[in-house]
């Protein structure tokens, strides 16, 4: 393979990780090649990323590699978060946001094993839109932070309750909850897209 295929490949690898990040082990591991490839291939594209008008560079945290805005772009990235969201919201937040409704308060580990992924990113979606709120700590090892829905969510799917969420039959699946649940925010927020358009 040529070294344009790998870094694109590492480039993706980069983007895929997200804010986790990913070592040079487990890079090397994926596209099954040394490790000194894989610092020479990670030192080009921060070469690329330093040298070219981009908007994203690469940057290094105790052996983790992360794809990362540019601070001197940092006032484009604060207006897009004070912009308000009229956009549909992703199959992941509505998921995550099904789950949080249905089984309040709930921790993001217990999110994502209904879920089966990782929900970091639903989760700030979620908290940035005001949807979600967090409302303590579990009493367990780590005390993990426990989410809810508040007023905001009443608000933005047209409720006056949590007893207004549609019921589920009691032999329902995991998956059969989630799939009902997921359906029901999906057409609420559609409706909510065309009110505001």
């Amino acid at each position: 393979m040529e070294l344009p295929s790998y870094k694109a490949i590492i480039e993706g690898l980069l983007f895929a990780s997200g804010d986790e990040g990913i070592t040079v082990k487990q890079i090397a591991k994926i596209i099954e090649t040394t490790e000194s490839s894989v610092v020479h291939i990670l030192h080009e594209l921060a070469y690329d990323y330093e040298h070219t008008d981009r908007g994203v560079m690469m940057t290094e945290s105790n052996g983790v590699f992360y794809l990362t805005t540019k601070p001197e772009h940092s006032e484009y990235y604060k207006k897009l978060l004070e912009t308000p969201h009229s956009t549909q919201m992703s199959q992941a937040a509505l998921e995550t946001l099904a789950i949080i409704a249905y089984k309040q308060p709930i921790t993001r580990t217990e999110i994502e094993e209904v879920r089966g992924v990782k929900s970091d990113r639903p989760v700030q979606t979620l908290l940035s839109r005001g949807l979600i709120e967090e409302v303590g700590r579990k009493d367990a090892i780590g005390r993990p932070m426990l989410f809810a829905t508040n007023k905001d969510f009443l608000t933005y799917f047209g409720l006056t309750s949590l007893d207004e969420l549609p019921p589920l039959p009691d032999d329902l699946t995991k998956e059969d909850i989630e799939q009902e649940a997921h359906l029901f925010f999906k057409n609420m927020d559609e409706e909510n897209k065309s009110f505001t358009e």
